[in-house]
């Protein structure tokens, strides 16, 4: 029997709201089982059918790890001198790999450069002789890694859901490419915690704000 892991991320690229990391852990041979209910690449996949295959996914797999990245510490890590943000999603995947101690890894790669990614990973791993297979669009082609990106896909959106429903206000996806999300960035930048304000549109925002401000006296 080998427990394999697949890992994958939602919400790399949104301006508003958290990161989330999800790994699942399943029988090898078991994977068809995921394919069968068709599982594949959360963005591949309409709302409805990612909430029905959250709940299929979780009955075929072994365990689960979810982890919520807030917008805090992913400014946290980009303002640090020792991570990035590649390196913070390193650090949450080991955590995962620690936890669910699998005997082979499968991770959607979110660096360009693989190699580097996996020896900064390997560093935080308990178990270093874990297999470790870091491959780009691995959501596509791996049926762990594709529950796992609808694992993390559905928990991101749900916080998102979450987040409009306790400040009663409608900030659209958070996606800088969203223009509900630009708007709602534009007028309330510093009025609430859930912006991530590493990220360049909140941070032109705030030059421009400033600079007009200055501009008054």
């Amino acid at each position: 029997m080998v427990i394999i892991c697949g890992i994958d991320e939602a919400g790399r690229g949104p301006v508003i709201g958290p990161m989330v990391i999800c790994g699942v852990t399943i029988d090898e041979k078991d994977t068809y089982k995921l394919k069968s209910i068709g599982a594949k690449d959360s963005k591949l996949l309409t709302k409805q059918t990612r909430e029905i295959l959250f709940e299929q996914i979780k009955k075929i797999i072994k365990k689960y790890k979810i982890i919520i990245i807030p917008p805090k510490e992913i400014d946290d890590a980009l303002l640090s001198e020792d991570l990035n943000l590649n390196w913070l999603e390193a650090i949450k995947m080991a955590e995962i790999i620690n936890e669910l101690k699998p005997d082979k890894v499968i991770i959607d790669c979110p660096s360009n450069n693989d190699k580097e990614f996996l020896r900064y990973l390997k560093k935080h791993l308990k178990d270093k002789s874990t297999e470790i297979i870091a491959e780009h669009k691995a959501d596509v082609i791996y049926p762990a890694v594709s529950a796992a990106s609808i694992l993390a896909k559905v928990t991101r959106d749900r916080e998102i859901e979450n987040l409009k429903k306790k400040y009663k206000v409608d900030f659209g996806s958070g996606y800088p490419s969203d223009s509900i999300t630009r708007d709602f960035l534009e007028i309330n930048h510093d009025k609430y915690d859930f912006f991530r304000k590493t990220w360049a549109p909140y941070k032109q925002i705030k030059s421009r704000k400033k600079q007009k401000k200055l501009g008054e006296f």
